[in-house]
Protein backbone atom coordinates (compact mmCIF):
# COMPACT_ATOMS: atom_id res chain seq x y z
CA UNK A 1 0.00 0.00 0.00
CA UNK A 2 2.78 2.42 0.65
CA UNK A 3 3.84 1.74 -2.76
CA UNK A 4 0.71 3.62 -4.18
CA UNK A 5 0.97 6.07 -1.78
CA UNK A 6 4.29 7.09 -3.59
CA UNK A 7 2.32 7.65 -6.97
CA UNK A 8 3.86 10.81 -8.58
CA UNK A 9 1.81 13.77 -9.36
CA UNK A 10 3.23 14.27 -12.25
CA UNK A 11 1.93 10.31 -13.27
CA UNK A 12 -0.60 11.63 -15.89
CA UNK A 13 -3.99 10.13 -16.11
CA UNK A 14 -2.80 6.67 -14.77
CA UNK A 15 -1.40 8.13 -11.61
CA UNK A 16 -4.59 9.73 -10.77
CA UNK A 17 -6.65 6.66 -11.64
CA UNK A 18 -4.05 4.81 -9.19
CA UNK A 19 -4.72 7.19 -6.48
CA UNK A 20 -8.27 7.18 -6.83
CA UNK A 21 -8.34 3.68 -5.92
CA UNK A 22 -6.89 3.80 -3.14
CA UNK A 23 -8.04 2.83 0.19
CA UNK A 24 -8.22 5.30 2.79
CA UNK A 25 -9.33 2.98 5.80
CA UNK A 26 -5.90 1.25 4.97
CA UNK A 27 -4.07 3.70 5.88
CA UNK A 28 -1.83 5.63 8.44
CA UNK A 29 -2.81 9.60 9.19
CA UNK A 30 0.04 10.69 7.83
CA UNK A 31 -0.35 8.55 4.22
CA UNK A 32 -4.14 9.54 3.95
CA UNK A 33 -2.73 13.25 4.11
CA UNK A 34 -0.29 12.56 1.23
CA UNK A 35 -2.79 10.75 -0.72
CA UNK A 36 -4.84 13.96 -0.42
CA UNK A 37 -1.82 16.25 -1.21
CA UNK A 38 -1.76 13.90 -4.24
CA UNK A 39 -5.26 14.15 -5.28
CA UNK A 40 -5.32 17.96 -4.70
CA UNK A 41 -2.15 18.35 -7.29
CA UNK A 42 -3.49 16.26 -9.47
CA UNK A 43 -7.01 17.59 -9.81
CA UNK A 44 -5.73 20.88 -9.74
CA UNK A 45 -3.07 19.86 -12.88
CA UNK A 46 -3.35 22.38 -15.77
CA UNK A 47 -5.10 25.18 -14.14
CA UNK A 48 -2.31 28.04 -13.93
CA UNK A 49 -3.83 30.33 -15.72
CA UNK A 50 -7.39 29.89 -13.53
CA UNK A 51 -5.25 30.27 -10.60
CA UNK A 52 -3.37 33.02 -11.45
CA UNK A 53 -6.85 34.71 -12.17
CA UNK A 54 -7.80 33.30 -8.24
CA UNK A 55 -4.83 35.77 -7.12
CA UNK A 56 -5.50 38.74 -8.76
CA UNK A 57 -8.98 38.56 -7.51
CA UNK A 58 -7.28 38.23 -3.84
CA UNK A 59 -5.27 40.58 -3.74
CA UNK A 60 -7.51 43.54 -5.84
CA UNK A 61 -10.37 42.73 -3.10
CA UNK A 62 -7.99 43.06 -0.24
CA UNK A 63 -6.91 46.51 -1.97
CA UNK A 64 -10.23 47.63 -2.18
CA UNK A 65 -11.70 46.14 1.09
CA UNK A 66 -8.74 47.77 3.22
CA UNK A 67 -9.39 51.21 1.44
CA UNK A 68 -13.65 50.87 1.95
CA UNK A 69 -12.60 50.04 5.85
CA UNK A 70 -10.17 53.07 5.78
CA UNK A 71 -13.00 55.23 4.45
CA UNK A 72 -15.87 53.96 6.76
CA UNK A 73 -13.55 54.20 10.12
CA UNK A 74 -12.66 57.76 9.34
CA UNK A 75 -16.45 58.89 8.16
CA UNK A 76 -18.47 57.03 10.69
CA UNK A 77 -16.03 55.45 13.67
CA UNK A 78 -18.90 54.73 16.03
CA UNK A 79 -21.35 52.64 13.50
CA UNK A 80 -17.66 50.49 12.50
CA UNK A 81 -16.83 49.98 15.57
CA UNK A 82 -20.05 48.56 16.20
CA UNK A 83 -20.20 46.33 13.26
CA UNK A 84 -16.97 45.42 14.04
CA UNK A 85 -17.42 44.05 18.02
CA UNK A 86 -20.55 42.58 16.60
CA UNK A 87 -18.30 40.34 14.25
CA UNK A 88 -15.64 39.65 16.61
CA UNK A 89 -18.29 38.50 18.88
CA UNK A 90 -20.01 36.33 16.38
CA UNK A 91 -17.82 34.86 14.01
CA UNK A 92 -15.59 32.76 16.01
CA UNK A 93 -19.50 31.29 17.17
CA UNK A 94 -20.26 30.25 14.39
CA UNK A 95 -17.05 28.17 13.39
CA UNK A 96 -16.99 27.13 16.83
CA UNK A 97 -20.67 25.42 16.86
CA UNK A 98 -19.82 23.78 13.38
CA UNK A 99 -16.56 22.43 14.49
CA UNK A 100 -17.69 21.28 17.78
CA UNK A 101 -15.35 23.30 19.67
CA UNK A 102 -17.20 22.80 22.85
CA UNK A 103 -14.22 24.10 25.51
CA UNK A 104 -14.62 27.69 23.95
CA UNK A 105 -17.76 27.67 23.71
CA UNK A 106 -18.35 27.04 27.26
CA UNK A 107 -15.50 30.01 27.83
CA UNK A 108 -17.75 31.97 25.53
CA UNK A 109 -20.99 31.85 27.05
CA UNK A 110 -19.45 32.41 30.64
CA UNK A 111 -17.28 35.72 29.22
CA UNK A 112 -20.38 36.92 26.99
CA UNK A 113 -22.92 36.60 30.40
CA UNK A 114 -20.77 38.34 32.52
CA UNK A 115 -19.59 41.48 30.06
CA UNK A 116 -23.04 41.41 29.23
CA UNK A 117 -23.76 42.09 32.77
CA UNK A 118 -21.28 44.45 33.24
CA UNK A 119 -22.23 46.12 29.89
CA UNK A 120 -25.61 46.63 31.40
CA UNK A 121 -24.13 48.54 34.45
CA UNK A 122 -22.27 51.16 32.58
CA UNK A 123 -25.08 52.00 30.23
CA UNK A 124 -27.51 52.73 33.23
CA UNK A 125 -28.41 56.18 34.06
CA UNK A 126 -28.00 57.50 36.94
CA UNK A 127 -25.06 55.44 36.97
CA UNK A 128 -24.18 53.84 40.33
CA UNK A 129 -21.08 54.91 42.11
CA UNK A 130 -19.41 51.62 42.27
CA UNK A 131 -20.08 50.24 38.39
CA UNK A 132 -16.92 52.49 36.81
CA UNK A 133 -14.87 50.80 39.32
CA UNK A 134 -16.05 47.42 38.65
CA UNK A 135 -15.99 48.11 34.75
CA UNK A 136 -12.55 48.70 34.99
CA UNK A 137 -11.95 45.92 37.06
CA UNK A 138 -13.29 43.26 35.24
CA UNK A 139 -11.75 44.27 31.59
CA UNK A 140 -8.06 44.58 33.45
CA UNK A 141 -8.53 41.20 34.79
CA UNK A 142 -9.51 39.78 31.21
CA UNK A 143 -6.46 41.94 29.97
CA UNK A 144 -4.73 40.42 32.44
CA UNK A 145 -5.54 36.75 31.95
CA UNK A 146 -5.88 37.03 27.85
CA UNK A 147 -1.49 38.56 27.89
CA UNK A 148 -0.61 36.11 30.25
CA UNK A 149 -2.35 33.07 28.64
CA UNK A 150 -0.93 34.48 24.45
CA UNK A 151 2.33 34.75 26.36
CA UNK A 152 2.36 31.22 27.31
CA UNK A 153 0.85 30.17 24.71
CA UNK A 154 3.81 31.83 22.76
CA UNK A 155 6.83 30.25 24.44
CA UNK A 156 4.75 27.04 23.95
CA UNK A 157 4.91 27.51 19.95
CA UNK A 158 8.78 28.64 20.41
CA UNK A 159 9.65 25.80 22.46
CA UNK A 160 8.42 23.40 20.00
CA UNK A 161 10.37 24.86 17.36
CA UNK A 162 13.31 24.08 18.69
CA UNK A 163 12.58 20.93 19.95
CA UNK A 164 12.27 21.61 23.49
CA UNK A 165 9.05 19.58 23.89
CA UNK A 166 11.14 16.47 23.82
CA UNK A 167 12.77 17.16 27.23
CA UNK A 168 9.28 16.57 28.48
CA UNK A 169 8.56 13.38 26.40
CA UNK A 170 5.91 15.62 24.82
CA UNK A 171 4.75 14.88 20.97
CA UNK A 172 5.31 17.70 18.66
CA UNK A 173 1.47 17.66 17.52
CA UNK A 174 0.65 18.03 20.89
CA UNK A 175 2.66 21.04 22.35
CA UNK A 176 1.68 22.73 19.11
CA UNK A 177 -1.85 22.56 19.11
CA UNK A 178 -1.31 23.21 23.08
CA UNK A 179 0.19 26.35 22.31
CA UNK A 180 -1.53 27.61 19.19
CA UNK A 181 -4.79 27.17 21.29
CA UNK A 182 -3.33 29.55 24.18
CA UNK A 183 -2.45 31.75 21.80
CA UNK A 184 -5.49 31.97 20.16
CA UNK A 185 -7.68 32.79 23.41
CA UNK A 186 -5.13 35.50 24.55
CA UNK A 187 -5.43 37.19 21.25
CA UNK A 188 -9.09 36.54 20.18
CA UNK A 189 -10.44 37.69 24.51
CA UNK A 190 -7.73 40.66 24.89
CA UNK A 191 -9.36 42.00 21.23
CA UNK A 192 -12.75 41.56 22.27
CA UNK A 193 -11.97 42.87 25.52
CA UNK A 194 -10.80 45.85 24.83
CA UNK A 195 -13.92 47.07 22.25
CA UNK A 196 -16.30 46.18 25.00
CA UNK A 197 -14.14 48.46 27.16
CA UNK A 198 -13.71 51.23 24.78
CA UNK A 199 -17.70 51.36 24.36
CA UNK A 200 -18.48 51.08 28.70
CA UNK A 201 -15.85 53.81 28.97
CA UNK A 202 -17.37 56.44 26.58
CA UNK A 203 -21.24 55.63 27.82
CA UNK A 204 -19.86 56.24 31.34
CA UNK A 205 -17.80 59.01 30.57
CA UNK A 206 -20.58 60.78 29.22
CA UNK A 207 -22.65 59.87 31.85
CA UNK A 208 -20.71 61.25 34.32
CA UNK A 209 -20.58 64.30 32.36
CA UNK A 210 -16.78 65.08 32.76
CA UNK A 211 -16.77 63.87 29.22
CA UNK A 212 -17.91 64.48 25.41
CA UNK A 213 -16.75 62.70 22.32
CA UNK A 214 -17.59 65.27 20.16
CA UNK A 215 -18.30 68.22 22.39
CA UNK A 216 -17.82 70.21 25.80
CA UNK A 217 -18.14 68.86 29.45
CA UNK A 218 -21.36 69.10 30.61
CA UNK A 219 -19.62 69.86 34.44
CA UNK A 220 -16.72 71.76 35.86
CA UNK A 221 -14.50 69.24 36.76
CA UNK A 222 -12.95 70.31 40.46
CA UNK A 223 -9.44 69.67 41.36
CA UNK A 224 -10.59 66.89 44.31
CA UNK A 225 -12.95 65.08 41.63
CA UNK A 226 -11.73 61.87 38.69
CA UNK A 227 -13.41 62.57 36.18
CA UNK A 228 -13.06 58.83 35.28
CA UNK A 229 -15.09 57.66 37.91
CA UNK A 230 -16.71 60.84 38.92
CA UNK A 231 -15.43 60.31 42.65
CA UNK A 232 -13.45 61.90 45.49
CA UNK A 233 -9.64 61.97 45.21
CA UNK A 234 -8.32 62.13 48.65
CA UNK A 235 -4.47 61.39 48.25
CA UNK A 236 -2.57 64.00 47.22
CA UNK A 237 -0.56 63.55 44.14
CA UNK A 238 2.63 64.29 46.27
CA UNK A 239 1.27 61.50 48.85
CA UNK A 240 1.58 58.12 48.81
CA UNK A 241 -1.36 56.09 49.09
CA UNK A 242 -2.28 52.97 50.95
CA UNK A 243 -4.44 51.45 48.15
CA UNK A 244 -3.65 53.18 45.15
CA UNK A 245 -2.53 56.87 44.60
CA UNK A 246 -3.32 60.22 42.49
CA UNK A 247 -2.00 61.30 39.40
CA UNK A 248 -1.53 64.16 37.74
CA UNK A 249 -1.47 64.12 33.82
CA UNK A 250 0.81 67.13 31.83
CA UNK A 251 -2.51 69.03 31.52
CA UNK A 252 -2.32 69.26 35.30
CA UNK A 253 -5.92 67.28 35.74
CA UNK A 254 -6.09 64.28 38.71
CA UNK A 255 -7.28 60.90 38.69
CA UNK A 256 -7.10 57.81 40.55
CA UNK A 257 -4.16 56.16 39.17
CA UNK A 258 -6.17 52.97 39.01
CA UNK A 259 -8.57 55.21 37.04
CA UNK A 260 -6.69 56.61 34.40
CA UNK A 261 -4.43 53.81 33.74
CA UNK A 262 -8.04 51.82 33.16
CA UNK A 263 -8.74 54.94 31.43
CA UNK A 264 -5.74 54.44 29.08
CA UNK A 265 -4.75 50.87 28.59
CA UNK A 266 -7.99 49.39 29.23
CA UNK A 267 -10.49 52.22 27.19
CA UNK A 268 -8.37 52.72 24.82
CA UNK A 269 -8.17 56.36 25.41
CA UNK A 270 -4.88 58.68 24.93
CA UNK A 271 -6.46 61.74 25.49
CA UNK A 272 -7.50 63.42 29.11
CA UNK A 273 -10.71 62.24 30.08
CA UNK A 274 -11.61 66.03 30.37
CA UNK A 275 -9.43 68.14 28.33
CA UNK A 276 -8.70 65.93 25.24
CA UNK A 277 -5.24 66.70 25.93
CA UNK A 278 -2.72 64.02 24.31
CA UNK A 279 -1.97 61.94 27.07
CA UNK A 280 2.20 60.73 27.20
CA UNK A 281 1.94 56.79 27.60
CA UNK A 282 5.81 56.71 28.32
CA UNK A 283 5.70 59.11 30.83
CA UNK A 284 2.82 57.45 32.22
CA UNK A 285 4.11 54.12 32.19
CA UNK A 286 7.98 54.67 32.93
CA UNK A 287 8.34 51.23 34.64
CA UNK A 288 9.95 48.81 31.48
CA UNK A 289 7.95 46.23 33.03
CA UNK A 290 5.01 47.36 32.26
CA UNK A 291 5.74 49.22 29.06
CA UNK A 292 4.87 45.70 27.17
CA UNK A 293 0.87 45.90 28.15
CA UNK A 294 0.11 49.08 26.01
CA UNK A 295 2.99 47.35 23.07
CA UNK A 296 0.21 44.27 23.49
CA UNK A 297 -2.61 46.49 23.39
CA UNK A 298 -1.43 47.96 20.10
CA UNK A 299 -1.22 44.65 18.83
CA UNK A 300 -4.57 43.82 19.75
CA UNK A 301 -5.74 46.39 17.61
CA UNK A 302 -4.09 45.13 14.97
CA UNK A 303 -5.70 41.51 15.13
CA UNK A 304 -9.22 43.04 15.35
CA UNK A 305 -8.79 43.46 11.43
CA UNK A 306 -7.84 39.55 11.02
CA UNK A 307 -10.47 38.55 13.29
CA UNK A 308 -13.45 40.95 12.41
CA UNK A 309 -12.87 41.85 8.95
CA UNK A 310 -10.63 38.81 7.20
CA UNK A 311 -13.39 36.03 6.91
CA UNK A 312 -15.92 38.43 5.47
CA UNK A 313 -13.37 39.46 2.54
CA UNK A 314 -12.20 35.71 1.91
CA UNK A 315 -15.88 34.91 1.88
CA UNK A 316 -16.25 37.40 -0.53
CA UNK A 317 -13.73 36.71 -2.64
CA UNK A 318 -14.89 32.95 -2.68
CA UNK A 319 -18.57 34.27 -4.12
CA UNK A 320 -16.70 36.15 -6.55
CA UNK A 321 -15.39 33.61 -7.68
CA UNK A 322 -18.06 30.98 -7.57
CA UNK A 323 -19.72 33.77 -9.73
CA UNK A 324 -17.14 33.44 -12.85
CA UNK A 325 -16.80 29.50 -12.81
CA UNK A 326 -13.33 29.52 -10.99
CA UNK A 327 -12.16 26.79 -8.60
Amino acid sequence: MAAVVEVEVGAGAAGERELDEVDMADLSPEEQWRVEHARMHAKHRGHEAMHAEMVLILIATLVVAQLLLVQWKQRHPRSYNMVTLFQMWVVPLYFTVKLHWWRFLVIWILFSAVTAFVTFRATRKPLVQTTPRLVYKWFLLIYKISYATGIIGYMAVMFTLFGLNLLFKIKPEDAMDFGISLLFYGLYYGVLERDFAEMCADYMASTIGFYSESGMPTKHLSDSVCAVCGQQIFVDVSEEGIIENTYRLSCNHVFHEFCIRGWCIVGKKQTCPYCKEKVDLKRMFSNPWERPHVMYGQLLDWLRYLVAWQPVIIGLVQGINYILGLE
